[in-house]
């Protein structure tokens, strides 16, 4: 029998198992994300509203991500942006592992929530 020679002798040291290879999460992984993230802020949309989306640009391990919501009228919109701007770079952050440089929320259309006394059929 002849011995096989496996090469260790002369390699190089043995790069760690965590620091062998990439990971790549694909653009719109990244924006289910913070479809997701902006869906938790602003709660349940109207029937006639479309769910947040969102468009997302990954370079390296940056995100630079874009919203687009509808919003409730009247109401804090600059407000629930901020909030949606803070739970979207959280959320990345969080599950994707990526810096997140910049959050852009568009706000598409917004929808007028009737009275409390306009459901009862009364008006002022």
């Amino acid at each position: 029998m002849t011995a096989v020679s496996t090469g260790t002798a002369d390699a190089t040291p043995a790069v760690a198992p965590g620091e062998r290879g990439a990971t790549r999460i694909a653009d719109r992984v990244v924006a289910k994300i913070a479809a997701r993230a902006a869906r938790e802020v602003i709660g349940p949309p109207p029937p006639d509203a479309a769910p947040p989306y969102a468009t997302v640009v990954v370079r390296h391990d940056a995100a630079r991500i874009r919203v687009h919501i509808e919003l409730d009228y009247p109401g804090d919109i600059g407000g629930r942006c901020g909030q949606v701007r803070r739970q979207v770079a959280d959320r990345v952050r969080t599950l994707a592992g990526m810096r997140v440089p910049e959050v852009v929320v568009q706000v598409e259309r917004l929808h007028l929530v009737p009275a409390l006394g306009a459901a009862r059929g009364r008006t002022r």
